[in-house]
């Protein structure tokens, strides 16, 4: 496997970020540029999913409660946009944030938990490097230089953290595997996977990243995959790149399986 990847890597202009690992273990079986600060892209709304279900079970607060949408929380490619809601449950927010990476419903929860709060957070479990600077669709901190940004390490340590269901109350640990295990962009990670295997993931996609991280439940070995790739100027080759990455993995892990060992 390692052989294979690293002729992929090479054969590439971008840069990729990349780490896999089982799920149970803390070592990696493969990493690459694990400590690069990057452009976090949609990732970032995986620690806000933690951050903002920590909060609602602190202070016991209803997933029902219904939060209102502002006119200034509304940005284009949005469920939520496009159903001019001028309202949503707390529940809803978070599903949608995730499994079509609604930017509206994020902005929302932005608001709802704070952005220092939500650093704050991010800090208090291990996330060193990972930043939420400016909102969705915010091209004009993003111009200025102003992004949310992460690193691949700190994605490692927050799936699996999620997976060992060890920053939240059961209920709420079960609840954020639930909502990433519904994504609905399948482009990456699941592009040349022809098996329905089970993969608790979110996508992260700017004009010049794409990144995919996820939760694989393998039959056998329950294992984790992150691929953060920088300096594209082809977002469909880099999403095709992640899903040959991601394929020769799961081979890998399918290999296991049958009891070959070999990386």
């Amino acid at each position: 496997m390692k052989e294979e990847l690293e002729r992929l890597i090479d054969s590439v202009d971008y840069n990729i970020h990349l780490f896999i690992k089982r799920a149970k273990a803390e070592d990696f079986i493969f990493a690459k540029q694990l400590d690069e600060v990057v452009s976090s892209a949609s990732l970032i709304k995986v620690p806000i999913l933690i951050a903002v279900l920590e909060l609602i079970e602190r202070q016991n607060i209803s997933l029902q409660m219904e939060v209102e949408i502002k006119q200034n929380h509304k940005v284009e490619y949005s469920v939520l946009t496009e159903q001019d809601s001028d309202k949503s449950t707390l529940y809803e927010l978070l599903v949608w944030m995730i499994i079509t990476s609604d930017n509206t419903a994020t902005n929302v929860l932005i608001d709802f938990l704070g952005m220092e709060e939500c650093n704050a957070f991010f800090k208090k479990i291990g996330l060193t490097r990972t930043k939420l600077q400016r909102k969705m669709m915010d091209f004009d901190s993003l111009q200025k230089g102003v992004d949310n940004v992460t690193t691949a390490r700190d994605m490692a340590n927050l799936f699996t953290r999620i997976y060992k269901q060890d920053l939240l109350p059961l209920q709420f640990s079960q609840l954020a595997l639930d909502i990433l295990s519904r994504q609905r962009i399948n482009d990456g990670l699941k592009r040349y996977i022809i098996e329905n295997v089970k993969i608790a993931h979110k996508t992260g996609n700017l004009d010049t990243v794409s990144h995919d991280v996820g939760i694989v439940f393998h039959e056998k070995l329950d294992y984790i995959i992150g691929i953060m790739i920088t300096d594209i100027n082809d977002a469909e080759e880099a999403k095709k790149c992640i899903g040959l990455i991601s394929k020769i993995v799961f081979q890998y892990f399918e290999r296991i399986e049958r009891g070959e060992h070999f990386l």
